[in-house]
Formats: structure tokens, sequence, C-alpha cells
């Protein structure tokens, strides 16, 4: 009994192993197919090369247009106000500090004359606010164009029209 278990045994692992093996028909075909993809894609890369390539015109930069800056508009405030130290003062000038305490305020006057600017301070009575002026001008595009150069300095600059 034992010997026809055994038997039995043996003939089973035989009949697993040979069934489990890969055949080379298998092989075979994936092989073909493989072949056939390959050359199916290259077919494809082929016609996109020959295709036609359309031919497109170049576009042109268009001309810039000069910038043009409108300082007729640019805001100002007019406030009335006495001179307390500096050369004095013409129409529209660049404020780049207020201050309530004279003191800071000629400590940025000082500043801006070691920097070569005639700077001056202004006292507005109405709100008691010392000015700090960088430069004066009679006309406004003047006094425009200094305020947006100081502003790269004094980012709060702005214009002042004395009453």
């Amino acid at each position: 009994m034992k010997k026809s278990l055994i038997l039995s045994a043996g003939l089973c692992a035989v009949l697993t192993l040979a069934s489990c093996g890969s055949k080379e028909s298998a092989y075979r075909k994936a092989y073909d197919k493989a072949q056939a993809a390959e050359a199916e894609a290259n077919l494809a890369s082929n016609n996109v090369q020959n295709a036609e390539t359309p031919v497109v015109t170049p576009l042109t930069p268009a001309t810039p247009q000069p910038t043009v800056d409108n300082y007729d508009n640019v805001t100002y405030r007019q406030e009335s106000v006495t001179l307390v130290n500096g050369s004095g003062l013409k129409n529209f000038s660049v404020v780049v500090g207020s201050f309530s305490v004279q003191a800071n305020a000629q400590g940025l006057q000082n500043t801006l004359k070691a920097a070569g600017y005639d700077a001056q301070i202004v006292k507005n009575n109405e709100r008691g606010m010392f000015r700090v002026i960088a430069a004066t001008f009679n006309d406004k595009v003047d006094a425009a164009r200094s305020r947006d150069a100081f502003r790269s300095k004094y980012p709060d600059a702005w214009l002042l029209y004395n009453k």
C-alpha cells in the first residue's frame, strides 16, 4: 500500500511539473506580437515625418509706443505753511517727511543736506506738523518728476502746494 501511494504521488508530481513548463510556441507568439507593434510604431513615425509641415508667417513685434507720463493730473495737498528753516519755498514742494517734533524734522533735514539737497523745514500750524521738504519748484510737472525720483528712497514722498 505504501508503494502504491508513493507511486501515485510521484506520478502526480511528474504531471504537475510537465504541465507548468512554458512552450516555445507561447514565446513565439509574444515575440511576433512585439515585432508587429514595433513595425507599426516605425510606420507611424515615418508618416509624421513625411507629413506636410504648415508654413507659418513669423510675427513681427509691435513697435513700442513711448510712455507718456501725465504729470498734469498729479495729486497734491494744499496747506498753509510757514518756513521754519531753509532758503524759501516756491509753489510746489516735495515733502519726504512729516514730524510732530521739530528735532526729528531737523535730523532728516541734516541727512538730506549731507546728501546734497537744499532741504527745508516748514510748519503746518493747523495740524501742528513739521514738514521736511527735499526740493521746491515753480511748476507741478517738475515737482512730480522730482517726487518720483525721491520715492525710490522715500516711498511716502508727496507734493505740497503752498496756499
